[in-house]
């Protein structure tokens, strides 16, 4: 096992780095100890470094899965500019010319990272060819994408525990920049990570000011929001809004205003998406881009100085991930939540879309009757179920053992599901739709969490590092609460930030927060709770597990 030193002089020489982050040598020395790894650090941290260093370090070349095409390019120049850093892309924009030669170069070690998409890992001749290049590490990015509580969610994520089994079962790296407890564990579980070791550093962003406005009318929290942009422009900034005809419109009144605005939502084509990016990244004509979260990931832009949200986020998950844009060079930066209460309904009706015990049933019955491959498209037709809800209910019954997903877009009801009878496949789709039923109270509670971070009036830092599992002593100093002198200071006799306790009626749970006289605690079923812990202990429903 290297060294913290050894690691230490290791940045400096292939980095340049003066001295390394919290986590970064921590996660560099498990690696190298061929442990199974999942970081959790903020955005802007340097999670990928602890691949850069790790795999320059050991035998083999390094695999790196990475959701999206403009990441992995991003994430090939950063390694390209490393001594020994080796990259190469696969995906689907190569010729069959071009990845034969990529695959070769990896097979000869000419190459140290191949960074590739998910779907690549979905072909065995890559899978077989990967084998052969005896892979020494096998890197999950933004693995957050496993987890279906998230808008980030992508199903071929579910997948990578079998590839990296058919790779020959490198030490697995999971790294992401957001992951509150459950969503650790549901990484760890996906992944089939093996007695990991998990590193959660570096959520506090000390240079990035909190704030909340509330409004209670929706036309003047927009004027209110457009002439706080006005003000602090040039910039850079973002504005994450809700709606694509949102974001048009904000984008459109802000020029009227002066101010140098682009928009970016997925109505766009891939062309005019790119340009706007490019004009707010490199260009530098676009002072202001209004987005909704389709600008996100892969996003590295070190001197944005503020991030505004015109409509709350779907979770504090997602409004930290989106917030931690700003400031990433360490200068100050600025986030401001501009909130109103009713628009927390439609953050609600997104919440409640599970996908119904009927339609799991028609499912699973359905391919049973068919006796063979069925295409997804023709599934969803006939259910009459979007892709995303198709997508969670074919995942619900391959958890249940009743379907087989093929490579090529095709569900087929397993060799078990044949062999059951009508009770037997009624319960196992009932155990299905119970796993869903929990999903939603879990998505319910991230709402109002949401709501809990809008309204509190404590120190904002607190709660949201308390959301992720990370002790804080307020006030922070640097949030609206602070400032105007009630960001509150720590409550003695309240439990500790990962204390895991019992409730009675909603079983076992994880204290992510403590502040005040209140609780913050994620059930393992039912997910966030915030209770006022007096009354909670006076009656005995919360006992330490």
């Amino acid at each position: 096992m290297a060294s913290a030193d050894e690691i230490a002089a290791l940045a400096r020489e292939r980095l340049g780095f003066a001295r390394l982050r919290p986590g970064q040598a921590e996660g560099v020395a498990a690696v190298l100890d061929g442990r199974d790894t999942l970081a959790v650090m903020s955005t802007g941290s340097g999670k990928s470094a602890i691949y850069q260093l790790a795999g320059l370090r050991l035998p083999g070349p390094t695999i790196v899965v990475s959701p999206l095409i403009s990441l992995q390019a991003d994430q090939a120049e950063q390694v390209a500019a490393v001594p020994e850093g080796e990259a190469a892309l696969l995906n689907s924009t190569l010729s069959p010319k071009a990845r034969e030669q990529v695959l070769e170069e990896v097979e000869e070690r000419e190459v140290e990272f191949l960074l590739l998409a998910p779907e690549q890992l979905a072909r065995e001749d890559v899978l077989a060819r990967l084998r052969e290049a005896r892979p020494s590490l096998f890197v999950v990015d933004e693995a957050h994408c496993v987890s279906q509580w998230g808008h980030d969610f992508r199903p071929e994520y579910l997948r990578l525990a079998d590839a990296a089994e058919a790779v020959g079962r490198p030490p697995i790296l999971a790294l992401t920049a957001t992951a509150a407890p459950p969503v650790r564990e549901e990484i760890v579980r996906t992944l089939a990570l093996r007695d990991p070791e998990i590193i959660v550093r570096g959520f506090d962003r000390p240079n990035i000011h909190l704030a909340v406005e509330r409004h209670e009318d929706a036309h003047r929290k927009t004027r209110a929001l457009v002439d706080w942009v006005v003000d602090a422009a040039p910039g850079p900034g973002i504005v994450y809004c809700s709606t694509q005809r949102g974001t048009d419109e904000l984008a459109e009144e802000l020029r009227e205003r002066g101010v140098r605005a682009g928009a970016y939502h997925a109505g766009m084509s891939a062309k005019e998406r790119d340009a706007a990016q490019e004009a707010f990244m490199d260009d530098g004509t676009v002072d202001v881009m209004v987005a909704t979260i389709a600008f996100g990931m892969g996003v590295d832009k070190p001197d944005v100085r503020f991030v505004v949200h015109h409509d709350v986020s779907e979770s504090v998950d997602a409004y930290y991930q989106e917030v931690g844009r700003g400031g990433r060079d360490g200068e100050p930066a600025r986030a401001v939540l501009f909130y109103r209460p009713q628009d927390l309904g439609l953050r609600r009706f997104h919440a409640a879309g599970r996908v119904e015990r009927d339609a799991l049933d028609r499912l699973a019955r359905g391919l049973r009757a068919a006796g063979g491959p069925v295409e997804h498209a023709a599934l969803a037709d006939d259910l009459d179920l979007s892709e995303a809800r198709l997508g969670t209910a074919l995942h619900r019954l391959e958890r249940t053992g009743l379907v087989d997903l093929g490579e090529d877009g095709t569900a087929t009801a397993s060799a078990r599901a044949r062999g059951l009878d009508d009770d037997e496949l009624a319960a196992l789709v009932d155990e299905a739709a119970r796993v869903e039923v929990e999903r939603e109270a879990f998505d319910r509670s991230r709402v109002d969490m949401i709501r809990g971070y809008a309204e509190h009036d404590g120190c904002r830092r607190a709660f949201l590092l308390g959301y992720f599992g990370e002790a804080y002593a307020p006030p922070c100093g640097n949030c609206d609460r602070c400032d105007a002198g009630e960001g509150g200071a720590a409550t003695t006799g309240l439990p500790g930030v990962g204390t895991r306790v019992e409730h009675r009626e909603w079983g076992p749970g994880t204290v992510t927060g403590a502040e005040d006289g209140h609780v913050t605690i994620v059930f393992d079923r039912v997910g966030y709770k915030m209770l006022d812990w007096a009354i909670v202990r006076d009656k005995g429903l919360v006992a330490d597990a």
